[in-house]
This record gives C-alpha cells, structure tokens and sequence, in this order.
C-alpha cells in the first residue's frame, strides 16, 4: 500500500495543473462572445457569429466551397458544416475545431491564408460544446449610435471579410482589410461602402450573406465621420 503524504499531494496537484492548461483550451461558454453579433444568454448564435466565420475563411473557391469540396467539406452553409467533421456538444472530438488549431500545413485555413483569430477559435468551440444548433433570428448586439474603428468596425471586418482580404493570399486583387490605412482608404474612397450596401457591381460579402442594416449603418457613420483611428 503506498502512503500518500504531503508531498506526495503536492506533486500531484502539479501534474493536474500542467495537464488543464494546455495550449488550446476549450471554453464551455464565454458569457459575451464579442464582435456585435452574440446570443446573449441562449448561446452563442450560428447565423451571426459562426457561419459568417466558415463562409469568409472556408468557403472559398480551391478550397471548401460547393466547387472545390476539398476533402470532402462544403463550408457554406448550417446543414454542410454540421454534415462531417462536427460533434455536436464536443469540441475537442470534432475534426473541423481542431483543423483551426493545428500547426504549419496541417492548420486551417492553410497557409499562406490568415488563421482564425483565438476569439473566432474559442467562438467556434463554444458553439460546438453548446450543441452545435442552427441558432437564428437572434438578438444582435449592433448598436448603430457606436462607430469607433477598433471596438466597432474592426470587429465586423474580422468576421465578415478578412477571409478574402487579408494575408498573403488575399483575393480579389488585394483589397486590404487587415491594417486601419487599408480600411481607411478604401473607406474614404467610397469602394467599402458602396461593396457592403450592395449598391454597385462587387458586393460584398462575396461568400455571405449581405450585412445587416444596423452594421452597414456602423461603417456609413464611421466613414461620415472621416474614418478616424479611434
């Protein structure tokens, strides 16, 4: 029979602390998932939180699009990102959520394209341990009275286009949107707005959805206001 003494209990509480703090921890749920567009109590919302993600960084042509379906993931939509490499309420044991954390070659989105940033990761994860549900309609935290660049529009930005327009493989003749002075300049030169209101021959977003009202309205007032970097 072995005695468990003081130190013994000492060094296994080490182990058990090296072992849950591992490098990508997996959240249960977050409270406020961020970027504007959360569930509130009920979850983090599939609609305005997760698919917006898959359809900016995954569903691109060559790779998880209804034409590439690369190794046989169709990113674009509820029913075909569920259909492989999801397991609802587990995270850990979904293929697609631990593509994202991976290293090198092995990561997704691949190399030269931009990763996932770890608030999109831990969104992902979160949505996944939840249940994965195909939540809609939900109450969105967009409050157009609040426009400032780096709390309001970078934050859009990241979840709906930074897929396409950022990073060494940018698209779309690389129209930056990962450094303020790009987002600035196209902003003041009317190109954004004109793109995300759907008012000319390139909108925007290419893989999504059109933004909501109260976003689009967001990035209107901030360029009106001169497009500062606030």
């Amino acid at each position: 029979m072995i005695k468990r003494t003081a130190g013994n209990s000492l060094l296994l509480l080490m182990l058990l602390a090296a072992v849950v703090s591992c490098k990508h921890e997996i959240p249960v749920n977050p409270g406020d998932p961020g970027g504007g567009g959360g569930n509130g109590n009920n979850g983090v919302c599939f609609e305005s939180d997760i698919l917006p993600i898959f359809q900016s960084n995954c569903s691109k042509s060559g790779c998880h699009d209804a034409g590439s379906r690369e190794e046989g993931y169709q990113l674009d939509s509820y029913s075909n990102i569920v259909a492989k490499g999801i397991v609802p309420g587990n995270a850990a044991g979904s293929k697609i959520y631990k593509s994202f954390t991976e290293d090198g070659n092995d990561r997704m989105p691949q190399p030269p394209n931009s990763p996932l940033t770890t608030d999109q990761i831990n969104l992902i994860a979160t949505w996944i341990n939840e249940g994965a549900k195909n939540t809609s309609n939900c109450s969105s935290g967009c409050d157009s009275t609040r426009f400032a660049y780096a709390a309001n529009i970078k934050p859009i930005l990241q979840t709906h286009c930074l897929g396409c327009h950022s990073g060494a493989a940018a698209s779309g003749g690389y129209v930056p949107l990962d450094t303020y002075d790009g987002v600035r300049e196209v902003g003041l030169f009317g190109a954004l707005y004109v793109s995300i209101s759907h008012t000319g021959t390139n909108p925007m977003p290419q893989n999504g959805a059109k933004l909501s009202d109260c976003k689009i309205g967001v990035i209107r007032k901030w360029i009106e206001a001169g497009a500062p970097n606030n």
